[in-house]
């Protein structure tokens, strides 16, 4: 498909699932600007697709707001999260407050912007999680997080159902990612298990026993972006081998 003339904001996009996006959205001939709190991987990256970048902290407000200054964006993806784990009887409020900010305050603030600034036309996709739709132990906050996200894009959806604007979620398992991998070295801290035996604790949760690679999911936000995606609106799509 071709995204010509459209132009496209991705948060979190300096490595993993953003980055994936932006080279791919960009090769599907979009106009893509990248946004990431550190500025080298954003360089790496937007050198690799060929893309505009801008630094951005997803959880200050008047850093969202200067994230939009270089549009406005058709398609605007709120990629950028961050996960921990931890007992919820150790979890502190910090940390709390952290999986908040990042997963879902910078996602409203990303997605309100967006909103704001959007033409006739326009794409709203939030990443979340399996732990949108389902339960894990350990990560709470997280799991919290996201499944506040798929309550408002389902709300938000209802807002725009009368425009040519959609608004919907993705929500992939375990992906083969570097947040992934961050998980991977806290299984192997904290169990003893090697590093195959720990990817494979994780895997063990979709039943198709593996993880889930980055182009699955940029291939669905590219479908969301598609003639005749239209009537995708307010869905919180699991991309999971069939675990939700």
């Amino acid at each position: 498909m071709s995204l010509s003339g459209k132009s496209v904001l991705i948060t979190g996009g300096g490595s993993g699932l953003g980055a994936d996006m932006a080279r791919t959205f960009a090769a599907a001939g979009a106009h893509v600007t990248i946004a990431g709190r550190r500025e080298e991987p954003l360089l790496r990256v937007a050198d690799q697709a060929g893309c505009s970048w801008v630094v951005a902290d997803i959880t200050d407000e008047a850093s969202v707001q200067n994230m939009f200054a270089t549009g406005p964006f058709d398609i605007v993806i709120a990629n950028a999260g961050a996960s921990s784990s931890a007992p919820l009887k150790r979890t502190t409020l910090a940390d709390w407050n952290a999986m908040m900010a990042v997963n879902l305050t910078g996602t409203f603030l990303t997605l309100r912007e967006g909103l704001n600034q959007m033409p006739a036309w326009g794409r709203l996709i939030a990443v979340a999680s399996t732990a949108a739709l389902k339960g894990y132990a350990y990560v709470a906050p997280y799991a919290a997080a996201k499944h506040g996200v798929v309550g408002m894009v389902k709300s938000l959806a209802l807002e725009v159902a009368r425009s040519d604007v959609t608004v919907n979620a993705l929500c992939p398992g375990f992906l083969d990612t570097e947040m992934t991998d961050r998980s991977v070295t806290n299984i192997m801290e904290k169990t003893g298990k090697s590093r195959d035996d720990a990817i494979a604790a994780l895997a063990a949760t979709n039943p198709q026993k593996r993880l889930i690679q980055p182009a699955e999911v940029t291939a669905a936000a590219l479908w969301l972006c598609a003639p005749g995606s239209q009537g995708i609106n307010g869905q919180a799509i699991p991309i999971a081998g069939g675990e939700v």
